[in-house]
């Protein structure tokens, strides 16, 4: 049975009970229990959260993200890191991925959209930097052999109805969004027939209630 990782922010944290529903019994999908945050935060932790929760050396893919903390601005203040920086954490992110899943296939998943009326200081978001900082990781990754997963462009165009708040996918109908992208990504990349995967049909309903209550 093949093996997923997924690493990411609190948008992974609203898609990845979808995606462990659609692979089971075909495939072994793990998360770590908490927020991964920005980047630095997952390079500090990715090795210990291995550790502590014994994720096997044998992962063959590994879907991960970083950026929506890395935009953010406080108070007007610049984005909590520089664009320099972010490109920096990237290399090292997916030297250690590499390090840490040396047989692992990797995908990185672009940021998703924001509303950005409904973001008030002292916290703001904006696609601007979004965007900017999604270019920056494709154009810095897929030179290092990393897939990129393009969760921004479905989200940009999604209604506003798929939000739960100003950032975050937790009704159902996000969450079938970009747990039907992610799934299918993953099924390319492990070359799983989407036919052997639960469909949406049978995963949002079981996953409502505690969707909307997160």
């Amino acid at each position: 049975m093949k093996k997923v990782l997924l690493l990411g922010d609190s948008i992974r944290l609203g898609y990845e009970k979808y995606v462990k529903e659609a692979f089971l019994g075909v495939a072994e999908v793990y998360s770590p229990k908490e927020n991964c945050a920005f980047a630095q935060y997952l390079f500090r932790w990715l090795h210990w959260w291995k550790k502590q929760e014994e994720y096997p050396d044998d992962i063959d893919l590994v879907h991960w993200n970083v950026g929506l903390w890395d935009v953010l601005r406080i108070y007007g203040e610049d984005t909590f890191i520089s664009p320099e920086y972010y490109r920096e954490m990237l290399i090292r992110l997916q030297r250690h991925i590499q390090f840490l899943f040396p047989k692992a296939k990797q995908v990185f998943a672009t940021s998703t959209s924001v509303i950005e009326e409904g973001h008030k200081p002292p916290y703001q978001r904006y696609n601007a930097d979004i965007e900017k900082f999604n270019a920056l990781a494709v154009e810095t990754l897929l030179p290092l052999g990393v897939d990129i997963n393009d969760l921004y462009a479905i989200t940009k165009t999604a209604p506003n109805s798929c939000h739960s708040d100003v950032t975050h996918f937790y009704t159902p109908q996000g969450v079938k969004l970009l747990g039907e992208k992610v799934v299918q990504n993953i099924c390319k990349q492990l070359d799983i027939p989407l036919s052997n995967v639960k469909d949406a049909n049978a995963i949002v309903p079981k996953l409502t209630e505690e969707l909307i209550g997160k």
